[in-house]
């Protein structure tokens, strides 16, 4: 199948590019970096919005194409012969404040409106979308007394005096965290989790009207190597994994007991591979977490890479941030029913792995 991957250049998107070229497809890259580099910038954080034009040697079609994803001009060049998009591109992380909020929406939302819209006109009939667990906002919980509930955002003065569990919004009492499955409502929190889920709502609408297929895939805590480095847009994984590089322990925020799911970015490829595959109903959009399925602590995350890396030892720091989730962990049923995806890669051998592998 002939692929266009956007963000090619960046973390995952690079590998989801060799994984892609590995199980036959015939890929070209979309990126406003020239060249299918590994240093793990995301697009959306990167200088010299609107520059279009081609790396050397590339060509419409195939190859790396050099550009802005809300360049229509660089999307026809882009998608000549193409017969399905896999959608990396955007600008990630939680943002610092209000004054990021222009940039998300114009490369994370108007960006996917201009792909869409030209994947219509182009007639490309096939697409996967790079999309996240934030658009949860917290987990799910079951209170003993009012069954499944949604907490929400935690106040400041309880975090402030250490009282980090969130509680039922009912009887304040603290209900226990479970699996998070895809027909959870979504109440995004920051303006990254906002645009992912108005991404989200523009493939369905393209789907809808022209008959395509579209899959979202919802990336829990992605983590491997190329992860950008320590950056106010990093993952929690990449900090500290730079902190311990640089001889300094890892700073562990609250009691270190929040609950995620970390999955490889190699796991995360292989389920891009195999939704592009799938035979998922056209004229609708799937949605699917793509996570391992085996949550984990953030203290113990900071524990393994600091034991494989050979130290120094992490440090609970009772920190935190207004916004923060407490437990985000997946119901991984469905990508394994739809696409047959299932995690590969276990926590202590990423870990391992992650502990000495190259960042970006």
């Amino acid at each position: 199948m002939r692929t266009l991957v956007t963000g090619a250049a960046g973390f995952v998107g690079s590998h989801v590019v060799e994984a892609l070229e590995a199980a036959g497809h015939e890929v070209s890259g979309l990126d406003r970096r020239p060249g299918a580099g590994h240093s793990g910038e995301a697009p959306g954080e990167r200088p010299g919005a609107g520059h279009s034009g081609e790396a050397p040697g590339g060509r419409p079609g195939t190859g790396h194409v050099v550009g802005d994803v809300r360049d229509a001009e660089t999307l026809a060049r882009s998608l000549r012969g193409v017969d399905a998009v896999v959608h990396q591109a955007a600008k990630v992380g939680i943002g610092l404040g209000i004054a990021d909020m222009p940039e998300y929406a114009s490369v994370n939302v108007y960006g996917t409106a201009v792909l869409l819209a030209a994947m219509a006109e182009h007639g490309v009939g096939r697409l996967v979308l790079a999309s996240s667990m934030v658009v949860y906002g917290e987990g799910v919980y079951d209170c003993p007394r009012h069954g499944r509930v949604r907490p929400g955002p935690r106040a400041q003065p309880d975090l402030a005096r250490g009282a980090f569990e969130p509680r039922c919004p009912y009887c304040g009492a603290e209900p226990s965290p479970v699996a998070t499955d895809e027909d959870a409502p979504p109440e995004p929190r920051n303006a990254y989790a906002t645009t992912k889920l108005a991404q989200e709502h523009l493939a369905a609408n393209w789907a809808r009207e022209t008959g395509g297929t579209a899959i979202a895939l919802r990336y829990h805590n992605v983590y491997g190597p190329r992860m950008p480095r320590d950056t106010p847009y990093s993952g929690v994984a990449a900090i500290f994994r730079s902190a311990l590089e640089s001889g300094r322990a890892p700073r562990v925020f609250e009691d270190g007991r929040q609950r995620r799911d970390f999955v490889h970015v190699r796991d995360v490829a292989r389920a891009n591979v195999l939704a592009l595959g799938s035979g998922v109903p056209p004229a609708a959009l799937t949605t699917c977490n793509v996570a391992s399925g085996e949550p984990h602590t953030i203290g113990e995350m900071a524990a393994a890479l600091a034991a494989a890396h050979g130290g120094p030892e992490p440090v609970t720091t009772s920190e935190y941030r207004l916004g923060d989730v407490r437990h985000i962990v997946a119901a991984a049923g469905r990508a394994a029913r739809d696409l047959g995806f299932r995690a590969e890669i276990g926590f202590a051998e990423g870990m391992r792995e992650f502990a000495v592998a190259p960042l970006g």
